[in-house]
């Protein structure tokens, strides 16, 4: 492998690659180590509502699920690809989690903060994931009333919330690729897949959904489809 990358570099040189090099050896340990490294990206309430599904070259499910990437290049020539799965259904035991954490490192008499943060993760991450019917409307319109005399998140719907797993684990994705890019190798971040017979292929959870799929390898030059474009920064950084 050759010598890592700055940050900087990373980000700059990172492109989508499409067509990968089956002839360079490919390390699936750096897969791993830059999949650790994604999952200490920020994510909501750390609560960590995703999984990543590897599927190397190796798996008789690579070609299957190549297949179903629509047999797209950076799919069908990826040495691994990875499945960016979420676990909205997962809140419980990752609140649990928190909670337990919280209680069992804190030293010292309680104070406020320790019941804040106790609170937190025992009253109202119950509130916004709990589902019942009619409970997404109805958390829509306690934030409405709430917001007309004070600020209050809006964002409280079923449909809300899960967005705000996926913005998770896209963080999570876009740490793991430009790790990937620091570590020598390239990746492309895939919308293009048939979600309902990936789950069924890899035998995911009924409620789990599928964020992306990356295709990962040494790219080859001609899998950067021509140079990078982008609208001029003053149309994408305000100041107000």
């Amino acid at each position: 492998m050759s010598e890592e990358l700055n940050f900087f570099d990373a980000v700059n040189q990172r492109r989508s690659v499409r067509i990968f090099d089956q002839k360079e050896p490919f390390d699936g340990n750096v897969v791993q180590r830059c999949l650790e490294a994604a999952i200490l990206s920020p994510n909501s309430s750390n609560l960590q509502l995703y999984q990543f599904v590897r599927v190397p070259e190796s798996s008789p499910n690579k070609n299957k699920l190549a297949h179903l990437c629509m047999g797209q290049k950076a799919a069908t020539t990826a040495r691994e690809l990875v499945v960016v799965v979420t676990r909205r259904d997962l809140w419980k035991s990752r609140a649990k989690a928190n909670y337990e954490y919280i209680a069992s490192t804190y030293k010292g008499k309680p104070d406020k903060k320790l019941k804040q943060a106790l609170g937190y993760y025992g009253k109202l991450i119950p509130k916004l994931y709990g589902k019942y019917p009619g409970w997404s409307l109805l958390k829509k319109l306690i934030a409405f009333s709430v917001g007309l005399k004070r600020p209050m998140v809006r964002e409280v719907g079923e449909t809300e919330v899960r967005i705000s797993v996926h913005k998770s684990a896209a963080l999570a994705s876009m740490t793991f690729m430009l790790a990937m890019k620091a570590s020598g190798y390239d990746t492309c971040p895939m919308e293009g897949f048939d979600s309902n017979r990936v789950k069924k292929l890899l035998n995911l959870d009924p409620s789990a959904e599928i964020c992306m799929i990356i295709g990962c390898g040494k790219g080859l030059p001609e899998g950067i489809y021509g140079e990078r474009f982008r609208v001029d920064s003053s149309e994408l950084i305000l100041s107000k």
